[in-house]
């Protein structure tokens, strides 16, 4: 690297200014379920995006219109290729276009539950090549506390230029929820840390532009520890339902029944309901980045470690009580005929990410029993870095003569658009892990909650 490069300095009111004025051209590396809805999102702000993937099928099916997530419409996509505000590429060549680079990339776990940092360690060595002076790199991912500060921005520096005077490096995590029609990307508050502050003012002059508001705060370490807190927010409380369900019930109590009651009062109780599993990037995932890191400074996370340990043994609670409910209709487990509804992690979407369904339809065989899935929003289960076996199987239809071909149903995803009158008019046993049947005012005692 030249000496000239690393001594480069930049007139941060004027980037501002520009920020301001959406005259930077905007990066973003990961086209999938948080990098497309940002893209999209800031287009309609008013700035110029480029999208980054390594998948290059994908991007040209976005070039070609294709938003690839069901619940983003084609249209929002063609509209911002229309107006020459959005276009994807393949060619990490051209990271030194964008002024602004947002990081989208998987943070998943291996295969022993520790942090796989190896699409941001690959990016980061795509970006620096191209790094130039007054460029702004944050980082999306979920992560733990440290990752801006230990991996990024030394993998930057080798170029020779420093953070917070010749390129800025802050911290915002994706608060993405697929699905939900109330809370789309740009009316959830976004969590801004930078490295410095002019990483900091930088990073949020550029999402005051794209959100409803920014909270910013101290540090990146700080900005990747919000993130953290909320995942494990969730995980643990759902893990304590989970483990009311199953003490209820033994008990003979409808641990439904209990939550519906509960949130009533109006202080003091916030409702989670328990589940065959959790699913998603997140949950699942982002409590065990926590727990890694707390080991170097001798800290046991005991009750995150707990949560998790509940939460990885819901499919065994539900296939068990499947078994039960088969052995029970006086037909035998081992080679029955199950259906699975819904390979989605969660309802009305078509994101199978760590889905529980896929582990249970693995626990399911295990026990000598066939399995075939129904899920209206994913035809073919893709490949998966899990559940290699599955993939390839394609969604069966759902009708009266289907359903009645099965010795039981299990409904693991609770999908809206599933008629769940005529899955218990047909089926010899449901067995519901979400309530699902109750909601739509059924009753029957071939009905079993799990």
């Amino acid at each position: 690297m030249s000496a000239d490069r690393a001594v480069n300095t930049v007139d941060v009111a004027e980037l501002l200014a520009k920020i301001r004025a959406r005259e930077i051209r905007v990066g973003i590396i990961g086209l999938g379920y948080v990098g497309v809805p940002l893209a999209l999102t800031a287009a309609r702000a008013g700035f110029r995006v480029l999208g980054f993937d390594i998948n290059a099928p994908r991007v040209e099916r976005l070039n070609g219109g294709e938003s690839l997530i069901k619940h983003i419409p084609d249209s929002l996509v063609s509209d911002a290729i229309r107006e020459g505000r959005f276009d994807a590429t393949a060619d990490f060549a051209r990271l030194g276009e964008p002024d602004a680079i947002l990081i989208c990339v998987p943070t998943p776990l291996t295969k022993h539950q520790e942090p796989d940092l190896s699409y941001v360690e690959n990016t980061a060595r795509a970006i620096a090549p191209r790094l130039r002076p007054g460029q702004i790199v944050v980082l999306e991912s979920t992560t733990y506390p440290g990752t801006t500060d230990e991996i990024l921005k030394p993998i930057f520096e080798e170029t020779g230029l420093r953070s917070g005077r010749d390129f800025f490096l802050a911290f915002s995590p994706e608060r993405e929820d697929p699905g939900n029609p109330d809370f789309g990307t740009s009316v959830i508050p976004k969590v801004v840390g930078g490295d410095g502050p002019d990483a900091l003012a930088l990073a949020d002059a550029l999402y005051s532009q794209l959100v409803v508001r920014t909270v910013p705060v101290s540090s990146t370490a700080t900005a990747e520890a919000v993130k953290l807190t909320e995942n494990i927010f969730r995980a643990v409380n759902i893990a304590l339902v989970n483990e009311l369900k199953v003490v209820y019930g033994a008990m003979g109590i409808d641990v439904w029944e209990v939550i519906d009651a509960a949130k009533t009062k109006p202080f003091g109780f916030m409702p989670f309901y328990p589940g065959p599993g959790l699913g998603g990037h997140c949950i699942p995932i982002d409590p065990f980045y926590l727990t890694w890191k707390a080991r170097e400074y001798d800290i046991a996370t005991r009750f995150i470690e707990l949560a998790g340990q509940i939460n990885t043994r819901m499919p065994y609670y539900v296939v068990d009580k499947l078994a039960e409910a088969v052995d029970r209709s006086g037909r035998a487990f081992t080679g029955s005929r199950v259906l699975v509804l819904g390979v989605a992690y969660k309802k009305n979407v078509d994101d199978m990410r760590e889905s529980p369904s896929l582990k249970l339809m693995e626990l399911i065989e295990a026990r000598g029993a066939e399995v075939d899935y129904h899920d209206p929003y994913i035809p073919e289960i893709p490949r998966t870095r899990k559940h290699a076996d599955l993939m390839g199987r394609r969604s069966v239809a759902l009708d009266a003569a289907a359903v009645s071909r099965y010795d039981a149903v299990l409904i693991a995803t609770d999908h809206d658009n599933v008629d769940y009158r005529l899955v218990v008019e047909n089926a010899a046993v449901v067995v519901d892990t979400r309530n699902a049947c109750a909601r739509a005012g059924l009753s029957d005692p071939r009905i079993v909650k799990a």
